[in-house]
């Protein structure tokens, strides 16, 4: 993977924020309008980027494959980056009560709002696939691990199970089943969910810059309540979190195209869904917000670092 187009990427998105920090001041971001973005994204750009990399590459056994492993992958890296967020917190902060948050805001990341687009841009349709599979296994992680660790009295119901139920992963097993059964949609079809799935990333980008200049705005004391933690799960998402994904996927002798997607989710920043889990169970919410700020725009700088430095050591 080039620099050059890494930097390039890292570049067009740091423009799309910035045009969102600017759209922030010419209306009120409040509860609707969030939820339209939210509902842009989520429900047609992301799907539409699935079905749009599922009918452009060639599905047989060995992608079908590499789409259960990436999956498996998925759920046993955001778990082992749960865990290790967990350790780091009680040796770290033994007198703050945060471990549970510190270690799920360490170990998930932002792989659907950035980590698909992104990918989709760097790998092109074949990146773009497995990256909605490695989100789909940070969906069930959430809804899975994330849930049981936050709540005071776990429970495992058909509750949890519906909760995991979104467009992606509708988009994932409807498209895989039209490769399956042998379905070619139309040109009307591929041309309409390429168009569509354009419009996810600007969207994504817009909007974290609008959300950041509204929580920098609202949140001021949660900033000063927060910075002494804030440092660990940024630290653990950031850098430790892509160096083990290289490792663990090197180890397992995986191809570039694998690597290549499992080090761009890993370098994800904290996902944007932690303030909402939080605050759906109760947990400390402030600090969901804060760590999705300070990562997302940290992510900018380290993500072409990381990447650069990792696929140096690929290449030894």
């Amino acid at each position: 993977m080039a620099l050059g187009l890494i930097l390039h990427s890292i570049g067009i998105i740091t423009v799309m924020i910035a045009i969102g920090v600017g759209l922030a001041k010419t209306f009120h971001f409040n509860a609707d309008t969030r939820e339209v973005f939210i509902s842009l994204i989520v429900n047609v750009g992301m799907p539409c980027i699935i079905l749009s990399a599922i009918f452009q590459i060639e599905i047989d056994e060995s992608v079908i494959r590499k789409i259960f492993l990436v999956f498996l992958f998925s759920i046993v890296f955001n778990v082992l980056g749960i865990g290790i967020g967990y350790l780091f917190a009680v040796v770290f902060h033994k007198k703050v009560n945060r471990a549970k948050e510190l270690a799920i805001l360490s170990g998930l990341g932002n792989t659907g709002f950035i980590g698909i687009p992104l990918c989709a841009v760097l790998l092109g349709p074949e990146g773009a696939l497995y990256a909605a599979i490695f989100d789909a296994g940070v969906d069930f992680t959430i809804w899975t691990v994330g849930a049981l660790l936050l709540q005071k009295n776990p429970r495992i119901g058909f509750g949890m199970v519906r909760t995991m139920i979104n467009p992606p992963l509708i988009a994932i097993v409807v498209g895989m089943i039209m490769v399956l059964v042998g379905y070619h949609p139309p040109f009307f079809m591929r041309d309409l969910f390429d168009r569509l799935a354009a419009i996810a990333a600007p969207l994504a980008m817009f909007y974290i810059g609008i959300m950041t200049i509204s929580l920098i705005q609202s949140s001021s004391a949660s900033f000063r309540n927060s910075r002494s933690t804030i440092w660990l799960p940024v630290t653990v998402k950031l850098v430790l979190m892509p160096v083990f994904a290289v490792l663990i996927g090197k180890a397992l002798s995986l191809d570039e195209i694998l690597l290549q997607t499992f080090l761009i989710q890993a370098a994800m920043p904290t996902l944007t869904l932690s303030s909402i889990l939080f605050a759906k169970f109760s947990a400390d919410e402030e600090i969901g917000i804060v760590t999705t700020i300070i990562s997302t725009i940290a992510a900018l700088f380290t993500i072409p670092v990381m990447v650069t430095l990792l696929n140096l050591y690929l290449l030894r």
